[in-house]
Order: structure tokens, then sequence, then C-alpha cells
């Protein structure tokens, strides 16, 4: 497959440059033992004080540290204490929209949870998030790709433009079956058919949100689809679905307003595969720039009070 060169390389650098940079400021670490599990701004530090039985103070670092209660031992005991600070956090309105669903705290993805959290909650204590994301595409002259509709009713990013599938790896999920469940939910595509999806790495956001702050691996797969094929959304979440060509795709990720915007994450997904596929010449400074915003560190440091990120 031979793409064009993208014409809009440098506004796709200008918009993204600005979406994804890293977070300003202090922000501390929050611990559980000897783990670095999250991290919060001071302000969101402050409230989380307040509840001195879950969380103690540590003052002997360069900058204060959130650890949580050494009587908390089990997954079970953090678990139990986090679910009553979050609730009382979404009762003060200071969470995105409740979901429902559980996402793992651990050190990496796959390794043992050290606790569980509402995924509404996430980004508030500034843990570190897995999702799957897929590019669907479409061979042809010119090569294609699926974009879709944000419900307006979605918690984060309402209506806007999107990956085909895309979706958070819950508790106790994995990639693969991620992908292949928000494959049907998303876009009616056939597990048998989700499962021929080629994994291709992983992309990373590390930036501060209204909620808090969105540290997320997200693991992209690309997927050919028939010329045929015709998403049907399962569950609610998309409303539209749209067939691009790849320069209109990168024409879109350039894009900061009006209805026609891309979701930050999808956008970079999109970006990492124009990159491999030689739509921007390697040997050029953009190249290089827009390379540099596939993989920021997801660990900040607490030495430097104006950045804040390592």
């Amino acid at each position: 497959m031979e793409i064009d060169p993208i014409l809009h390389a440098p506004a796709i650098l200008a918009r993204l440059g600005h979406e994804l940079a890293g977070p300003r400021g202090i922000y501390l670490p929050l611990r559980i033992e000897n783990d670095v599990v999250g991290w919060v701004d001071e302000a969101r530090a402050e409230v989380l004080a307040r509840f001195d039985d879950v969380f103690d103070w540590r003052t002997s670092t360069p900058l204060p540290t959130l650890v949580f209660n050494t009587s908390l031992k089990t997954i079970a005991a953090r678990t139990a204490a986090l679910d009553r600070v979050v609730d009382v956090l979404a009762h003060e309105g200071r969470l995105s929209a409740w979901r429902g669903e559980r996402y793992a705290i651990a050190t990496h993805l796959g390794s043992p949870p050290l606790c569980l959290i509402e995924r509404a909650a996430a980004r508030f204590f500034g843990i570190r998030t897995y999702a799957a994301h897929v590019n669907g595409l479409v061979r042809g002259e010119p090569t294609s790709m699926w974009l879709a509709r944000r419900s307006p009713g979605k918690a984060i990013d309402p209506g806007m433009l999107d990956n085909l599938v895309g979706g958070g790896v819950a508790a106790g999920g994995t990639i693969a079956a991620t992908m292949v469940r928000e494959a049907w939910e998303e876009a009616g595509i056939a597990a048998d058919v989700a499962a021929r999806a080629t994994s291709a790495g992983a992309v990373r956001v590390c930036r501060a949100q209204p909620d808090g702050l969105q540290r997320e691996v997200v693991f992209a797969h690309d997927l050919w689809l028939y010329a045929a094929f015709a998403p049907s959304n399962k569950d609610g979440e998309a409303v539209e679905h749209r067939l691009v060509t790849l320069s209109e795709a990168a024409r879109l990720i350039a894009n900061d307003r009006g209805p026609d915007v891309v979701t930050a994450d999808a956008s970079l997904v999109i970006l990492d595969f124009l990159l491999r596929h030689g739509a921007v010449d390697p040997d050029t400074p953009v190249y290089r720039a827009l390379d540099a915003l596939r993989c920021p560190s997801l660990e900040l440091s607490m030495l430097d009070p104006e950045r804040g990120s390592a």
C-alpha cells in the first residue's frame, strides 16, 4: 500500500502539539506502598487530604506524597475505602459522568491489581489507563478509512469524530477481548472479522483535562474491511459513520473547529497510521516533531514546579 504524502503535516503538528501538550504545574504522586500509581495536582491533593483515614501525607520527599493508609493491606480493603472517597467526589460534582465500570490500579497492564476504581474517577487520581482502538480500513484507489461520530450523550468528547472502534480496557480485561467486544458494540463487526485486526503497537497520552490527568496507553490495530462493509452501531455510542480517504483523514485531524473535530486520542492513532505508512518524510523536522507526539512520558517529575512533566 502506498500513501501519498500528506499536505497537512504542519497543521496537524500545530493542533496536536497543543492538544496533547504535557501537564504544567506541580503534580504530587499517589502511592500504594512503594509503587507510584497516580498523580494529582495540588488542588486535588488538598481534596484527597480530607480523607485522612484513607490517605496519609508523607513529607520526606521533595514534594509531599499521598500514600494509601498502611492499614489498608488488601485489594478489597483499598477498593472499599476508595469507593467511599469516590462516592463523595461524585456527590460534589468533581468527576465525569458515572460509568459503572471498574479500572484496575496496577503497576503495569496485566500485573496483579493493587486496587479497583470506578472509571469516572480514573483521571481525578491520574492513574494509568489502557485502551484499544481500531483503524477500519478499505483498500481501493484511494485507500479509505472509516470514522465514527460519538453520541452527543457521551461523557467524554460528545459529538466528536473518532476511530471506527475504541474502548477502555476494564479491570480483568485484555487488549484483544476489549478490541473484539468494542468492534461489535460500536461498529457491528463480527468477532471472527475483528480477530483479523493486526496489532500496530501503542501510542501514549499524558495531558491535563478538566476532570484530571489523562495518562493512557492506546493500543492501535489495523483492520482491513471489505468494500461492501457498512458499520452498524449496537450500543448507541456512535450516531454516524463516515468513509474518508487518507488525505481527508489527515485534513480532519488537523482541524480544530466546527462540527468535524476528531478527538485527540483518535487523531493520534490516525497520525500513527499515517507515519507508519510513510505519509511524512522521516528526514524532516516536522516528522521528528510528529513522531515525538506518539510517546510522551507517562511519569511526572516532582522536582520541576514550572513544567511538572519529565
